[in-house]
């Protein structure tokens, strides 16, 4: 059955919020994959926010919010519905009185949340320090790297409900564990997240996230489409190097390809689809099986129409 977008597009040209119609999803993953989403709306506030779920709930018309795009897979089909993304208020960061808690928008980059806690010198976020990914997007998924993960400073998150109430939950209840949080598989939407941080020197705190970056740089395809680790840590060591021990190291389906840098990416050479990375993890899952009686867990989330 057709979506009936009528009285979606009626509000969006009431409200004059950013709308664009058919919009390549491959521009805003950072796999640079993915075909046209319905409706691709940036929403600049919370009343415009539950104002839209208001119509689309009523509407029945699917929709997802979009963070930085840096876990995602889209189908080549493209996604039936709307996609959400946060601008606006959403993209403010605020350091608090207590000088040591930090308050950001969802739609904030981690890059730009780890520059205002250095630069108020800060301590605690350095971990976070090249991580390609949204303050709201983060918080969703736990994400970590080199030691420090999300749940290691965050203080509480607000979101909003499909219903439109907003709620603020402490870390204590947002069940963070690896690469999963009380948000994982719901449709509440992150608006704001609290960080407790600790003062430190600015040179020290800048010191670690330039080393952090240089080892990011040495030892991952930084500068090639990805979506970053695309297996979880299995239980009996690390997924990247029980793929290259079963010699997929720069094994390549199409336009994708098992990174030669690192392992446990795959990237995109160029002309990669969604139907080419899917082929591949299959690939790798069914090798690595056979070989060392590993399951690899897929970490990155795979959307749209199939």
């Amino acid at each position: 059955m057709a979506l009936d977008f009528s009285e979606l597009d009626r509000v969006i040209e009431e409200t004059g919020c950013t709308c664009l119609f058919d919009e390549p999803m491959s521009k805003h993953t950072t796999f640079r994959i993915g075909g046209p989403a319905d409706r691709f709306l940036t929403v600049e506030s919370k009343e415009q926010l539950a104002g839209f779920l208001s119509v689309l709930e009523s509407a029945k018309i699917p929709w997802q919010v979009l963070g930085n795009g840096s876990n995602l897979l889209v189908s080549d089909k493209g996604i039936r519905g709307a996609v959400l993304t946060l601008g606006g208020n959403f993209a403010e960061i605020e350091l608090l009185p207590d000088g040591k808690t930090v308050r950001a928008g969802a739609a904030v980059m981690l890059s730009s949340l780890c520059a205002f806690a250095r630069d108020k010198g800060l301590s605690g976020l350095e971990f976070a320090w090249g991580i390609p990914g949204s303050v709201g997007g983060a918080a969703y998924m736990n994400a970590g790297a080199y030691g420090g993960e999300m749940k290691d400073v965050i203080q509480s998150v607000t979101h909003l409900t499909p219903e439109g109430e907003i709620v603020t939950l402490p870390a204590a209840e947002l069940e963070l564990s690896y690469r999963h949080s009380r948000y994982t598989g719901r449709q509440d939407i992150i608006l704001w997240v609290e960080y407790g941080l600790r003062p430190g020197e600015v040179s020290e705190i800048a010191g670690k996230m330039n080393e952090q970056m240089e080892r990011r740089k040495a030892k991952q395809p930084y500068d090639m489409p990805s979506a970053g680790s695309i297996f979880k840590r299995p239980v009996n060591g690390f997924a990247a190097a029980i793929i290259e021990e079963c010699g997929l190291k720069g094994k390549q389906i199409g336009g994708a390809q098992v990174s030669p840098k690192h392992a446990g990416f795959i990237v995109n050479t160029g002309e990669a689809t969604c139907e080419d990375v899917l082929e591949l993890i299959k690939e790798i899952r069914k090798t690595v099986k056979e070989q060392t009686g590993t399951e690899l867990e897929c970490e990155v989330c795979v959307i749209g129409e199939r």
